[in-house]
């Protein structure tokens, strides 16, 4: 026919001799039985797969290289997001500032992370590691002294708590003796001097010590009367009563008793009541109405 070309001798040739050696195959599996397995020819291995596109094309290799490189690139953005996402708006922009920006702000994200870590040393002997594109300041520290800690006697509870017992005991001569003698020579200087600020400061003083000195006696009432009270529940409690302990208003309505009997004994009494009537009055009269006009306003 038209068309077909003719096989040529070697391919006749090798046909003949593929169906010569499919006749002693048969010839030996019928011989051999229905037990025995035929010996398969060993396949060749598959060519390795083509990449292909949406549509089934071939895609050339530098385009599968680029997608790749598309993704690595991808990939390195939204690392570089995470990044940023850590670190605060100011320092990315005092580093896009200072131009220490690179590529796609990667530096500028480093650059800020940098900065808001701080420096810190391995080992306090160790030098500080500064960068230089920081100024250094104007006094620098050359010698590192420990930091002073200041401490009030006062608060630290190593010193213990007051005794204020003691303490009235121990320094109750300067109420009794230094504060007055004190007070009458401010006083005397103050009519011979002239100085209108010594003068003031003098007045200050005076007025200080008057202070201390009226409440000084205020203090040793309501140690005395706690004293007092300590002293009874302390007989009591041999006897086997259990001791009771006074509230801060029992001991106020017991200074106010010794009050009264120390003014009535001196005949103040009546003094100091219609002084306090006053001041009681004085605050009364915030709280009244004011008279209306005869319009009713």
């Amino acid at each position: 026919m038209r068309g077909r070309k003719s096989r040529g001798p070697a391919a006749a040739s090798t046909s003949r001799q593929s169906e010569a050696e499919e006749e002693d195959l048969d010839a030996a599996s019928e011989e051999s039985g229905d037990d025995e397995q035929v010996p398969q020819r060993p396949s060749a291995p598959l060519p390795p797969r083509e990449p292909r596109g949406r549509r089934g094309n071939p895609v050339a290799p530098r385009e599968v290289s680029s997608s790749s490189g598309s993704e690595s690139e991808g990939e390195a953005e939204r690392e570089l997001e995470r990044a940023l996402a850590d670190v605060p708006f100011g320092e990315l922009q005092r580093a896009r500032a200072d131009g220490s920006h690179g590529g796609r702000g990667f530096n500028a994200a480093t650059a800020a992370a940098a900065a808001q870590n701080k420096t810190r040393r391995a080992s306090k002997k160790r030098p500080m590691e500064i960068s230089t594109k920081v100024r250094p300041p104007r006094f620098r520290e050359v010698i590192q002294v420990p930091k002073k800690v200041v401490r009030d006697p006062r608060f630290e509870p190593i010193y213990g708590s007051v005794d204020k017992e003691g303490f009235r005991k121990r320094y109750n001569f300067l109420f009794d003796d230094e504060f007055p003698a004190e007070k009458e020579k401010l006083l005397k200087t103050i009519k011979k001097s002239k100085d209108p600020n010594a003068i003031e400061e003098m007045k200050n003083q005076v007025t200080w010590i008057d202070k201390q000195l009226r409440s000084h006696p205020k203090k040793n009432t309501e140690s005395e009367i706690l004293h007092e009270h300590i002293k009874k529940e302390r007989e009591a409690a041999k006897t086997g009563k259990r001791p009771y302990y006074l509230k801060k208003s029992e001991i106020r309505e017991r200074k106010l008793m010794n009050k009264y009997n120390e003014l009535k004994e001196a005949g103040k009494l009546d003094a100091f009541m219609e002084k306090r009537r006053r001041k009681n009055a004085s605050k009364d009269h915030r709280y009244m109405p004011y008279r209306r006009n005869g319009d009713g306003s």
